[in-house]
């Protein structure tokens, strides 16, 4: 029970570290545009990624089954994940470099799962199909997303950016201005709500995984009445408790800011109007919508980034200032086999504390 209380309390750190982290998701572009404070933008982040949490748990459900073998995993295990996230997370925002806390929680859950099966690669879910009939596993639920999102967010936001400058060709700057300087409110929302759809139920669903260890265990057998609700005897729908305490971290989270991140996203990449703020947020939300709903745990923070390089390259290929974007792409090559290893050392570490 105390071994849990600590993976709670992690998990939770966690998420908070991601509300902040990936804040700049959600806000970066209606920051720059000044179509908000950033104050004002953390607040309308911060409620719609609360709404968002709350919808569906398809995302959850792959993290906590769908990509390591669960009945491999302990709870330490569990811990070691989170841990080599929340490092990650820590670097890269010191750092202000927009990286995935999905990925970096995948890759520590991969690297401590690796470690507790004596290095066995069979823990690892590469392809399969769930009794539904559903792809589940690393290559269709995470690798080929990593692929695939980014282009479709550069390829969607050009496009997108496009088709509205063709529409509003004839309508002064100004006017223009005013017009998605309203719309955009609607669409940071909208990326607020699709972020906290998404990044909300990774935890929701490492808290899950967590509380089915310890059901399959025994560790949960001698626990009194009142506390049955720990018990997750075989993975269902998520615990409503699980829900509400992760989706009201990550508001936490995100009301605490991350301007270090949100200066990277919104400055320095590409200069940016309330237009383009509208076409990359439309865009990027979009795209992450579509992959919470089918329990892909995307990487929010590829999406928008490419969307915002879409729209810019879309005024001119210069106005994106590429250097920038070549240190961001490696953020996200690095993510996934630095956060594996630092899984696999803290689980190796703790295997030789005799903690397994």
């Amino acid at each position: 029970m105390t071994l849990f209380l600590i993976v709670l309390l992690v998990a939770l750190v966690f998420e908070y570290i991601n509300g902040f982290h990936d804040t700049a998701n959600a806000i970066a572009t209606v920051v720059s545009t000044k179509v908000l404070t950033p104050r004002q933008a953390i607040v309308w982040a911060a409620f719609w990624n609360l709404v968002g949490a709350f919808a569906g748990s398809a995302v959850a459900k792959t993290i906590s089954s769908g990509l390591v073998d669960a009945h491999a995993v302990t709870m330490v295990t569990v811990v070691c994940a989170l841990l080599s996230a929340i490092v990650w997370d820590l670097v890269t925002w010191w750092v202000g470099l927009p990286s995935s806390s999905s990925h970096a929680l995948i890759g520590g859950l991969c690297g401590a799962a690796f470690a507790t099966a004596a290095n066995n690669w069979g823990i690892l879910i590469w392809a399969a199909t769930d009794a539904k009939g559903g792809h589940i596993g690393l290559w269709p639920k995470v690798l080929l997303p990593m692929i695939t999102s980014p282009a479709v967010g550069f390829i969607g936001g050009a496009i997108l950016m496009f088709a509205i400058t063709a529409i509003f060709r004839r309508m002064t700057p100004r006017l223009i201005n005013v017009i998605f300087g309203k719309a955009q409110l609607v669409s940071a929302g909208f990326m607020g709500y699709s972020h906290g759809s998404n990044d909300a139920q990774k935890t929701m669903g490492i808290i899950t995984l967590a509380l089915f260890t310890g059901t399959q265990s025994g560790a949960f057998d001698n626990l009194p009445e009142w506390a049955s609700f720990l018990r997750v005897p075989v993975f269902k729908e998520l615990p409503t408790w699980v829900i509400i305490s992760c989706a009201l971290t990550m508001a936490a989270g995100t009301a605490a800011g991350g301007w270090r991140i949100i200066k990277t996203m919104g400055h320095k990449m590409v200069r940016l109007q309330p237009v383009h703020g509208f076409a990359a947020e439309t865009t990027a939300a979009v795209v992450i919508h579509f992959a919470s709903s089918n329990g892909i745990p995307l990487s929010t923070t590829h999406v928008i980034s490419t969307s915002i390089m879409g729209v810019g390259a879309s005024k001119r290929f210069s106005a994106v200032k590429w250097g920038i974007v070549g240190k961001i792409v490696w953020a996200w090559v690095l993510t996934l086999p630095v956060t594996g290893l630092l899984g696999w050392i803290f689980m190796r570490l703790a295997q030789i504390l005799g903690a397994h």
